[in-house]
């Protein structure tokens, strides 16, 4: 299937960045203001269960990963756990959600730019970093993860630089309203406004903010350890979680007032401000650039392996499955980055501010699909394994088996149900349920044609 010739180049710290590059996305940066409005202060519990999920995810994809280390991974452990017809559906609709997102992000990252040089159209920055994405990706694969490694730890060292400020306000030791305690944290209708309810309607977007950590899978058949760098990232997964997640998110509902938080601008700027430290609201807005960039990156490079996969499993034009000499897949590189900007020239006629908390829905729908697939693998795989009397042959075992793949699908199937609730995320299923079912309609047509 190709995977042989691909250049295991990827070192182990830029497997450990590479599953943050597309987790810490523009999306965090301002989509939180989308679950605070909903769920006030008690958004701090979603990212939680929003976390417990991604463990879950993760510790499934270690196994089957560190047994078989394939770019275009959960595709394959899909067709080989589950059947072919799946793993079309889930291949294509995991490709058409990074090609339409990552142009968000080169949208976010052109209205940033805008502001600082407005006489240098929106659209035409977006262009220029798409760009910029498509040559990072078509460098050999270390130099991707080089690029990926730096732009991750800007936006690490910009959360904990928040949460570390964040905190000497809550202390009263700088800013302008003394020690704050829970004032704020408690203030505006209690910590669940809303009703305990809204946590799990704001599930999916949440969801949408962790979504990139599979990518590690996909960049299993590039890493030149899997079976030392995958097992780590994983371990690594619960205190990243804690730590640029719920410490930063906690601080930051314990400083800004739920009610002051909107998607127009990131809640982390706008929470320096509120207590006297707009002049660092330029800076978060290099590091909302940095998220966007970094987001379309990693975002660009698994949609570029997802459809490199299908393509060699004969799901998609046979043209997508070829490789540069490089050992990277630069025809699906080129594919997917012709379709990204395909979608920058829809926003670019049809502007509107809704259709970014709509990507942000269908990004979490399809996103939660290929989750759920790599949990419905592992336990199959495991299964079988059992009966065959194998699994001692496993380098790497998952912990607490079954109950944890079953947790992983079960909980994520609840929150898509969710979706049926939110008016605002409802219509996301109209494209979402489509963009999974057509394929594998297409796919059982075709296969079926051409066995006649």
């Amino acid at each position: 299937m190709g995977e042989s010739t691909m250049k295991r180049k990827l070192k182990h710290r830029h497997l450990q960045l590479i599953s943050l590059g597309g987790v810490i996305g523009s999306g965090y940066f301002l989509g939180t203001g989308y679950v605070l409005e909903q769920a006030g202060p008690a958004a701090v519990i979603s990212y939680l269960l929003g976390g417990i999920i991604v463990l879950a995810v993760m510790l499934c994809l270690a196994e089957l990963a560190v047994e078989q280390p394939l770019s275009g991974s959960f595709v394959v452990y899909a067709r080989e756990n589950i059947s072919a017809t799946w793993a079309c559906g889930v291949g294509w609709s995991y490709w058409m959600t990074w090609v339409s997102y990552v142009p968000s992000e080169m949208i976010a990252a052109g209205i940033i730019m805008n502001t600082f040089l407005p006489e240098v159209g929106t659209i035409w920055w977006a262009v220029f970093f798409g760009l910029m994405v498509t040559l990072l990706n078509l460098f050999r694969v270390d130099k991707f993860g080089e690029s990926e490694f730096w732009l991750a730890l800007v936006k690490i060292i910009a959360l904990v630089a928040f949460s570390g400020v964040a905190f000497l306000i809550c202390l009263g030791l700088i800013g302008n309203e003394g020690c704050i305690g829970t004032r704020i944290l408690l203030g505006s209708g209690g910590f669940a406004p809303h009703g305990w309810g809204s946590i799990v309607l704001t599930m999916v977007i949440i969801l949408v903010n962790f979504q990139g950590t599979e990518i590690i899978g996909l960049a299993a058949g590039e890493t030149a350890d899997p079976a030392r760098s995958i097992p780590t990232a994983v371990r690594n997964v619960t205190w990243r979680i804690i730590a640029l997640y719920i410490i930063p998110i906690t601080l930051l509902v314990s400083i800004l007032p739920w009610d002051h938080a909107s998607l127009s601008k990131s809640v982390f700027a706008a929470a320096l401000a509120e207590h006297g430290f707009s002049h660092l609201g330029a800076l978060f807005s290099f590091v909302v650039l940095t998220a966007a960039l970094s987001c379309s990156n990693s975002g660009l490079y698994g949609a570029a392996r997802t459809v490199h996969a299908l393509a060699t499993m004969g799901m998609a034009p046979r043209a997508l499955g070829g490789l540069s000499c490089k050992g990277i897949p630069s025809r699906a590189i080129y594919a997917s980055i012709a379709f990204c900007w395909g979608v920058i020239a829809l926003y670019a006629v049809h502007p509107d501010a809704a259709l970014y908390t709509y990507l942000l829905a269908l990004s979490g729908f399809s996103g939660a699909v290929a989750w759920i697939s790599i949990c419905w693998s592992q336990y199959r795989r495991r299964r079988r394994l059992e009966a065959a009397g194998m699994v001692s042959l496993l380098r790497y075992r998952m912990p607490f088996f079954p109950y944890v793949p079953l947790f992983g699908i079960w909980a994520q199937v609840l929150c898509l149900l969710f979706m049926v609730f939110t008016p605002e995320l409802r219509s996301a299923l109209y494209l979402g349920v489509p963009m999974l079912v057509v394929p594998m309609l297409l796919y059982r047509f075709l296969r079926r044609r051409d066995s006649v």
